[in-house]
């Protein structure tokens, strides 16, 4: 992307969705004003280029380094998410080819009678999710629940934990870890 403080300007007031009118009334300056910064026939000051940007309530320094045309996909069509399958389970992971991503987001459907493997899991992350569908029986440590739909948990994964549909219905999960561990 073009580093022209005018050229980034109208980025945003078009991510934003906003007329020049609309910018210049909220930043308390006239129409020519964001037209004239936009076409980078003027340098705006530092205090000027502020009020600007107070009207998107973005600050100077994320302005200026904002990423505002990232080339990372950020919508997936259901076709295209990596889908494990293993005891029952079908796992299907959002945004799994995502560079240096730092969250593990899934969507879960468990067969009647599938689990997540024998043995207990266990990894070195935070996980949280949340039954959208049936219930599903979680064991974490020593501990057990029926979780059913709108029940959901948020465990600390280094702990072994499992989970088992014991339901007569699938049973489907949304959850998200983080640090990912896979």
């Amino acid at each position: 992307m073009d580093n022209n403080i005018g050229t980034r300007l109208k980025a945003l007031r078009t991510m934003y969705g906003l007329s020049q009118r609309e910018v210049a009334k909220r930043a308390g300056v006239t129409n020519s004003t964001i037209s004239l910064i936009e076409q980078d026939r003027v340098s705006p000051s530092v205090d000027s280029l502020k009020k600007v940007l107070d009207s998107f309530s973005i600050t100077l320094v994320d302005f200026l380094t904002m990423d505002m045309e990232s080339d990372e996909t950020i919508f997936f069509e259901k076709d295209h998410l990596v889908e494990f399958f293993e005891n029952g389970a079908h796992l299907k992971l959002i945004g799994a080819n995502r560079k240096d991503r730092k969250l593990r987001f899934l969507h879960e459907r468990y067969e009647v009678g599938a689990h997540s493997g024998e043995d207990m899991l266990t990894h070195n992350s935070e996980e949280a999710g949340i039954v959208i569908k049936g219930k599903i029986e979680l064991t974490v440590g020593q501990r057990k629940k029926i979780l059913k739909v709108g029940d959901s948990y948020y465990i600390n994964n280094n702990i072994p934990h499992r989970f088992k549909n014991v339901g007569k219905d699938e049973c489907i999960i949304v959850s998200a870890a983080t640090p990912p561990s896979f």
